[in-house]
């Protein structure tokens, strides 16, 4: 499973807010929303977030294992 625990903490300690994302940078509400529920996301909006809040992709996200694997 990807977490997007990160991606809530780096925001946070960012300029940038979840309106700031949608509003300036086009980062749609679905997209935000995915990201609150842990659902995939494209590697373009990764990279997209990861431009905007100038950190590394695990800043946005981190993989756990299910426990079936």
């Amino acid at each position: 499973m990807m977490d997007y625990a990160p991606f809530w903490r780096t925001l946070q300690k960012s300029k940038e807010t979840t309106y700031t994302l949608n509003k300036k940078y086009h980062i749609s509400n679905g997209t935000l929303d995915r990201l609150r529920r842990n659902e995939p996301i494209t590697t373009t909006t990764i990279h997209d977030l990861c431009k905007i809040l100038k950190c590394d992709i695990n800043d946005i996200v981190v993989y756990v294992p299910d426990e079936e694997e």
